[in-house]
């Protein structure tokens, strides 16, 4: 299926699935970088610790596919799940939950049918858009995020992985 709308220009939903699953990939890395310490506890200039700042990310691409699936969309909220992966501090643990994710993206991809990227929705009870859109704004916000883990990991002399290296 091609998805065609003004904004994005005709792209497949395999080819927008696997750049995003090349770019989960690469955060999947930058996370893995992090000293665990320092992944739950380091910031800059007032900034969230990355792993407070990928918990966004996780809540939006794990409810997001929800919400886009079932037309039923909650708000952000801290689960109890959430909750533990942050008072833990278990990098191992909070890893296992980004590989969760992405296999939950994967599986619900396969249901999507063009009407679910072309319905415009109010996702997480706050943006109204189309799905697509907010699949969109997931993806970038991914990249945009990742950019801070890049900083952070700068900042603590870590090499972060090469920003090509998506797979």
């Amino acid at each position: 299926m091609i998805l065609e709308t003004k904004e994005f220009g005709g792209i497949s939903t395999e080819t927008f699935l696997a750049n995003w699953m090349g770019h989960r990939a690469l955060t999947r890395k930058v996370i893995a970088a992090f000293p665990e310490k320092e992944l739950f506890e380091f910031s800059i200039g007032g900034m969230r610790p990355f792993a407070n700042i990928c918990i966004e990310l996780i809540n939006i691409a794990e409810d997001g596919m929800n919400g886009i699936l079932s037309g039923k969309w909650k708000g952000f909220e801290e689960t109890a799940e959430i909750k533990s992966l942050l008072s833990n501090k278990d990098k191992n643990a909070f890893l296992e939950k980004w590989d969760q994710v992405t296999e939950h993206i994967n599986a619900i991809w396969p249901l999507l049918g063009s009407d679910h990227f072309n319905k415009v929705d109010q996702a997480f009870g706050a943006y109204e858009n189309t799905n697509l859109g907010t699949l969109q704004y997931a993806y970038d916000n991914e990249i945009h995020h990742r950019g801070q883990g890049y900083v952070y990991l700068r900042a603590l002399n870590i090499e972060p992985p090469f920003f090509w290296d998506r797979y």
